[in-house]
């Protein structure tokens, strides 16, 4: 099979129907779209049809080419391209390499250009080189499109004051002065009116403003300001799309050679890094999106075959080059599409407005359209970037790679970040320090940075003044140590341990080990492992590592060169061959041959049995690693009993892990666990003694001094309220238990309730603030019992709500104000070591 042949995919929605194989197969079925892709093509339609005009108004293409380039997106990336979310078009990534385009070659010719950088984009996907496009630093891509972005704003500020953009930014920036002395005071109205319908319109407060952010605000800005320049009767330069008898085609490269294959070049590269980060950037927005993913990862070689697919014939076609769109991919995926379809019909949307809706479309003012896109240059600057690549240390590739945008070209200011980004990255690889200081008779020797054979002569020569038989700790701060290192550091540990010294190494990648070759040494070489006594295998997971993560149970040597039996043999070869120990996989392994029990001897389980394999396991690693480190401990509360100062009840949702959220260790808590973190008041129909005898119990005997009630995001327990008949019956021990949540469900819809909010925003869906507000609730259901009401009438007794966001790892803890209800954020504490 051609290695250009994408290779099929598996449709989650897909089900496999069969027939009688006597009888005929059934009739072609008619397609289904589910209505919520054909609400989100018509979301992400109404935000395309504006900015594609004016994508191609920027580039100075004809105005029906971002038409063209759009309705291709939508219609052929949509259909072959792997990322089945990402909404491909006109981009204003695009805009000034096709603009620069236009300028030298004509408008003929770039549509030739866009049809090669197809055919270059199609042989990348064959080669399936997509992955190595995400090597590219984010600084770089970041200041491309911020160069491209500052280039974008400067052009269309021209045509904003009535005015016509020049051919770079230093032109742009010397004829402004003169733009602003002959200012054109309807285009400028005009301007600014779209300006500022754009920016107040997501801002509209009230329930009215939410069900009004569902119409884009592109479109409300240019509608808007059309229907407002045209009531006024403003003489202003239109949107003028001529019959499609004439629209130009594309023709025969006509140009110096070099040029056209370093033109074919910029194009192919901003094109596909585009496309490949948008469709990351979008598989990340569908992961956080609530629900069941029912959407499958982006196969990125087979979306650089679909951009390439769709570049050809959006170029034959005499449209823009097409890319992936950031704007439009995240309306679609926030819109709630669930499949190509939303994107494909998007598409059709705009061939239907391109054939139908001319005369609207002529109605347009340029300068609307110029202010439209000027907002989305400026965005492009993204002040999120410039953070994050500053915390990062890399605001000189960012810096560098904008201004060579700017002022040379997308193609030569990527060439000089990348340049820049190589330097910087050989100059940390070559600054390691490397300090020597005696503490309390201990010699602490720290190196700071990454540790190559560059650094290898002021190592040796650092660890040379430590005196003989001294005892030594090896701070590695860094990630990476390259052999020649690992060697110098490996040699001198062997010889200073022979000689009577003690060496320990400590850093910040736990579980990574120096090996010995020597029995001389008098102990393992281990990266924050051996103080956890894991001196036959180092466990890199942590205490809330899931069991899916678990690297721990690897195979342990014997004298003889056997393994040594341990719990995943004992427990089944399932997990051993997942690994591919095969020696386990058949259930004989080498317990049998070391000569174990039966129980180590007898047959592995099935891999179905996967889930109680993992239970082993895990109970295997905690004896193992955890054990050790926490039975003096335990040893002590067995003795005086446990003393427990909170009570904690929380949903037993397998996602809410109660020692990790309060950082707490054994003794600390006492949990109580249900369905919903529901308390029945007490003398409810259907009661719940199990509760509220845990409650007692903690008041009464334990004398906690206080309880938290802990509800988190995306519970079932109040989404099944949510969705449940209140006229029902409840006839399942579930419906029955779910009944003590109705009165939160009742005091969400009372009147006059003000609902509990967030820190900074309101719930984002009703399931949220059901989830707040039955916090709320149970807590007033405490207050209803008893020994409670006397606890807190004495002052013994405190009570807390927490809501525990899991997409966000934040807690927010129960405040109540003069405006209402609110949940503040738990922020860290830094604490002074």
């Amino acid at each position: 099979m051609s290695a250009c042949v994408p290779s099929r995919t598996t449709d989650a929605n897909h089900t496999e129907r069969t027939h009688p194989p006597h009888s005929p197969p059934p009739g072609p079925r008619r397609p289904r779209i589910a209505s919520a892709d054909v609400s989100a093509a018509v979301a992400v339609f109404l935000i395309a049809l504006p900015l594609s005009l004016g994508i191609a108004l920027a580039t100075g293409a004809p105005l029906q080419a971002g038409l063209v380039a759009a309705a291709v997106g939508g219609l052929v990336a949509g259909r072959f391209g792997g990322s089945p979310l990402q909404v491909s078009g006109p981009a204003a990534g695009l805009t000034v390499v096709t603009a620069d385009l236009i300028q030298h070659y004509g408008w003929r010719t770039t549509c030739a250009i866009t049809v090669l950088a197809g055919l270059a984009q199609l042989g990348l996907g064959c080669l399936r080189v997509a992955r190595g496009a995400l090597a590219v630093s984010p600084a770089i891509v970041h200041g491309m499109l911020a160069g491209i972005g500052v280039t974008i704003a400067v052009a269309q500020l021209h045509i904003v004051l009535g005015g016509t953009p020049q051919s770079s930014v230093p032109d742009n920036l010397r004829a402004l002065p003169t733009q602003l002395v002959n200012v054109h005071p309807a285009a400028l109205f005009v301007s600014l009116l779209t300006l500022t319908l754009l920016l107040l319109w997501p801002r509209l407060p009230g329930r009215a403003g939410l069900r009004l952010h569902k119409i884009p605000a592109a479109l409300v800005a240019v509608t808007g300001a059309t229907a407002i320049a045209a009531a006024a009767g403003l003489a202003l330069p239109k949107v003028d799309l001529p019959s499609w008898r004439n629209h130009a085609l594309a023709g025969l490269p006509d140009g110096p050679v070099l040029g056209l294959a370093a033109a074919v070049l910029t194009t192919t590269l901003v094109c596909s890094v585009q496309s490949l980060l948008g469709a990351v950037a979008v598989d990340k927005l569908v992961s956080g999106r609530p629900g069941p993913a029912r959407v499958g990862r982006s196969d990125l070689d087979r979306e650089l075959l679909g951009q390439g697919a769709a570049n050809i014939v959006s170029g034959s076609l005499g449209g823009l080059p097409v890319a992936g769109v950031a704007v439009r991919s995240s309306a679609n995926v926030h819109a709630g599409a669930v499949s190509r379809n939303s994107t494909m019909l998007h598409g059709v949307l705009v061939v239907a407005a391109a054939l139908l809706m001319v005369p609207l479309l002529e109605f347009i003012p340029l300068a609307s359209l110029a202010a439209l896109v000027m907002a989305v240059g400026i965005q492009m600057v993204s002040l999120h970037h410039i953070l994050t690549v500053t915390r990062h240390r890399e605001v000189l590739v960012y810096a560098v790679t904008t201004l060579g945008v700017v002022s040379l070209g997308v193609l030569e200011g990527v060439a000089l970040g990348i340049a820049v980004a190589v330097g910087v990255a050989l100059h940390r690889l070559t600054r390691t320090r490397i300090t020597h200081e005696r503490e309390e008779g201990v010699h602490h020797v720290h190196v700071r940075g990454q540790l190559t054979f560059l650094a290898v002569p002021r190592l040796s020569r650092v660890l040379h003044l430590v005196p003989q038989g001294a005892r030594v700790v090896v701070a590695l701060d860094g990630s990476f140590m390259d052999h020649a290192a690992y060697e110098t550091l490996q040699d001198w540990q062997s010889t200073h341990t022979a000689q009577g010294g003690t060496v320990e190494i400590t850093g910040r990648r736990a579980g990574v080990r120096i090996a010995e070759p020597s029995a001389l040494a008098s102990a393992h070489l281990t990266v924050g492992a051996e103080a956890a006594g894991a001196s036959e295998a180092d466990c890199r997971c942590r205490p809330w590592t899931p069991w899916r993560n678990h690297q721990c149970e690897l195979p342990r040597p014997l004298p003889d060169g056997g393994r040594r039996p341990d719990l995943a043999d004992a427990a089944g070869g399932a997990d051993a061959a997942g690994r591919g120990d095969r020696t386990a996989a058949d259930g004989k392994g080498s317990a049998a041959a070391a000569g174990g029990t039966d129980a180590e001897k007898a047959p592995a389980p099935d891999r179905e049995s996967v889930g109680g394999s993992q239970l082993v396991r895990g109970i295997g690693t905690f004896q193992r690693y955890t054990a050790p480190l926490v039975r003096g401990e335990l040893a002590r509360l067995a003795r005086e009993g446990q003393r427990p100062t909170q009570l904690f009840l929380t949903c037993a949702d397998s996602r809410v892990v109660t020692s990790m959220i309060t950082s707490s260790g054994p003794g600390d808590l006492f949990v109580v666990r249900n369905v919903g973190n529901l308390v029945p008041p007490p003398g409810a129909e259907s009661g719940d003694d199990s509760v509220a005898a845990a409650i007692e119990y903690a008041v009464e005997v334990l004398a906690v001094r206080s309880i938290t009630v802990c509800g988190h995001s995306g519970c079932g327990a109040m989404q099944a309220l949510l969705d449940s008949d209140p006229g029902g019956s409840a006839r399942t021990p579930l419906r029955r238990w779910l009944r003590h949540g109705q009165p939160s469900l009742e005091r969400v819809g009372a009147a006059g309730k003000v609902p509990p909010r967030l820190t900074g925003r309101r719930p984002a869906d009703a399931a949220e603030e059901l989830c707040l507000t039955n916090v709320v609730q149970q807590l007033e259901h405490l207050r209803a019992h008893d020994c409670v009401a006397r606890a807190l009438e004495n002052g013994a007794l405190e009570l807390h709500g927490l809501y525990f966001h899991v997409g966000e790892a934040q807690a927010y803890l129960l405040t109540e104000r003069d405006e209402g209800t609110v949940f503040d954020r738990v922020r860290a504490v830094d604490l002074a070591l």
